[in-house]
C-alpha cells in the first residue's frame, strides 16, 4: 500500500494460538468527518476487525474493504476476505494516538461529538496488548470542551476509569455499554466470544459509581428475537439496577456484507423467522419504516415506565424532535415466542 509517495508494508504485530493475526495498518488520519460518514458526528476506530465476531456486526464491510485494498496492493499477510476474516485478522492503527494529537483541531468539530467505537469495539481483547484506546483517551483528556462518546461490550473499559474521569472533568463524556439481551443462551448463539451480560452490567455499575455518564445501547434489536416487551423490559430493568443513566435502542441493519453471516444463524436457531428476514430488509439493509417506528414507540413506553429519558425527550433537548404519526407499538408478525 502507498501512503503518500512511500510504499509501506503492513507488519504482523502479534498472532494468537487460535490463529487470529494482528496487523499494523498505516494511517494518515484517524478521525472520520460527518461528511465522510453521513452521520452527525466524527468517528474514531482504533482497530478494523474485532475478535468478538458478533454474527450481526455491520462493520464487516469496512474490514472487507481494507483486506481487498491490501490484496490489490500486494500487501503481505492479507489474503482473500472470507466470512471469518473479520475476527481472525484485526488491523491495528498503531499510530492512532500520535496522529490524533497532530491532526485534532477542536475548532473544526463545531458542536459535533467524537464517537469512539462506531465500527469495531475499542476494548476488544486486542486492547489489552496494544492499549490504543487508553492512549487516545489520554490525548483527548488534554483538551477542554469536547463532546466524546464511546461504545463497547467489554468490561475492560473500567481499566481506564482514571483517564475517563480526567476526560469527563474537561469535556462531555458518555459511555455506552452495548448489550442486546440479558439471556445468556441467546448471547452464546449470537455473539459467543463477547463478554456475558452480567459482566457487562457490573462494568456499567462501576462506571456509574465512578461518576461517569453511562448507559446501555440496545443495538441491534433483532426482530422476532429480542424485540418483545418481556425481553426489552428485562434488559432495561437490569440496566437501571446497574445505575444506567439512559438506554438507547436501534433495530438491526442487515447490510449486504452481514446477510451471508447472519441469515444462516437465523436459519439454524430461528428457522420460523428466516423467510421474514429474507424479505423484510431493503437493499441497503434497512428494515421497514413501520417496524422501526413501532419499535421506537415500544422502547419509549418502557423507558417512561422505568424512569429513563425517551428518545423524543432526548431529541427535543437537542432541537431535533420529530413526531410519529402512528401511536401503536404493535410489532405485528415479528413478535414470536423464542
Amino acid at each position: 500500500m502507498r501512503v503518500g509517495a512511500v510504499r509501506v508494508s503492513w507488519t504482523l504485530l502479534d498472532e494468537r494460538r487460535r490463529g487470529t493475526r494482528f496487523v499494523r495498518l498505516p494511517i494518515k488520519s484517524i478521525l472520520n468527518s460527518p461528511q465522510q460518514t453521513g452521520m452527525g458526528f466524527w468517528s474514531l476506530n482504533p482497530y478494523v476487525g474485532c475478535e468478538f465476531g458478533c454474527t450481526y456486526c455491520f462493520a464487516r464491510f469496512a474490514h472487507r474493504y481494507v483486506v481487498e485494498r491490501g490484496r490489490e496492493g500486494g500487501e503481505p499477510g492479507t489474503g482473500a476476505w472470507d466470512d471469518a476474516a473479520f475476527e481472525r485478522q484485526v488491523f491495528v492503527k498503531s499510530e492512532a494516538p500520535d496522529v490524533l494529537a497532530l491532526t485534532l483541531k477542536p475548532s473544526r468539530l463545531g458542536d459535533a461529538a467524537i464517537a469512539i467505537g462506531t465500527a469495531t469495539d475499542p476494548y476488544q481483547p486486542a486492547e489489552r496488548r496494544f492499549r490504543l484506546t487508553r492512549r487516545i483517551l489520554e490525548r483527548l483528556a488534554q483538551f477542554h470542551g469536547l463532546n466524546v462518546s464511546l461504545v463497547t461490550k467489554s468490561p475492560l473499559v473500567v481499566r481506564d476509569l482514571d483517564v475517563l474521569a480526567r476526560l469527563a472533568e474537561r469535556s462531555r463524556l458518555t459511555v455506552y455499554l452495548s448489550l442486546i439481551t440479558v439471556e445468556v443462551p441467546l448471547i452464546k448463539k449470537l455473539e459467543a466470544r463477547s463478554p456475558m451480560p452480567q459482566v457487562r452490567l457490573r462494568a456499567l455499575k462501576r462506571l456509574a459509581a465512578g461518576g461517569i455518564s453511562a448507559g446501555v445501547m440496545i443495538a441491534p434489536v433483532l426482530p422476532g428475537v429480542t424485540d418483545g416487551v418481556t425481553q426489552l423490559g428485562a434488559l432495561m430493568r437490569a440496566a437501571r439496577d446497574a445505575g444506567a443513566s439512559f438506554v438507547h435502542a436501534a433495530p438491526l441493519r442487515l447490510y449486504p456484507a452481514v446477510r451471508p453471516i447472519f441469515l444462516p444463524v437465523v436459519a439454524r436457531h430461528f428457522p420460523a423467522l428466516l423467510a421474514r428476514y429474507e424479505r423484510a430488509f431493503d437493499a441497503r439493509g434497512g428494515i421497514s419504516e413501520p417496524y422501526a417506528a413501532a419499535l421506537e414507540r415500544r422502547v419509549a413506553r418502557l423507558q417512561r415506565t422505568l424512569g429513563f429519558p425517551t428518545w423524543a425527550e432526548d431529541e427535543a433537548a437537542r432541537g431535533r424532535y420529530r413526531r410519529r404519526s402512528e401511536m401503536t407499538d404493535d410489532l405485528g408478525q415479528w413478535v414470536l415466542p423464542l
